[in-house]
């Protein structure tokens, strides 16, 4: 066995650690959210939630717009708006660039759960990495960033 073959080896074994992380940092995040979505109303899945905050970021959106974002399907996104709307969270419009089309928004209400989960979800997480160091979190904000970026050329 050469040098090269020990790299190998150590980039593999350092790539199985890698995914076991995340493996286990994205299970943490699904329950958490679907935890921060029931907060949002007893009937909210996560799916749901992530709808909102799409909602929230990226402002008033056609379906379909949702679903590309997403990553879902139109019939899906149908779905979660159905049920959104029913819970008095969204609501549809007419959108004003194009009176025949309807696009979605956060209510009121809607937007103040959100408001009020998102202040307690990142008082909890500055909380937990109250002790970290200043340069280690900004590294790790630019390495996800990083990754998310890499992922999200693979689509």
């Amino acid at each position: 066995m050469n040098a090269l073959d020990g790299d190998l080896n150590e980039r593999e074994a350092v790539a199985q650690d890698l995914e076991r992380e995340l493996t286990v940092l994205l299970g943490m995040a699904r329950r958490v959210s679907s935890a921060f979505a029931r907060r949002i109303h007893p009937e909210l899945d996560s799916t749901s939630y992530a709808l909102m905050l799409q909602l929230h970021d990226v402002g008033p959106a056609r379906a379909a717009e949702l679903a590309e974002r997403a990553g879902l399907d139109k019939s899906t996104i149908s779905r979660q708006l159905t049920r959104l709307s029913g819970l008095g969270l969204v609501e549809r419009v007419a959108d004003p660039a194009d009176g025949r089309a309807r696009i979605v928004r956060l209510t009121e209400l809607g937007r103040q759960r959100l408001d009020e989960v998102r202040t307690d979800r990142r008082r909890r997480l500055r909380a937990r990495i109250a002790t970290w160091p200043t340069p280690e979190v900004r590294a790790l904000s630019a390495m996800l960033g990083r990754l998310n970026d890499d992922l999200n050329d693979e689509r």
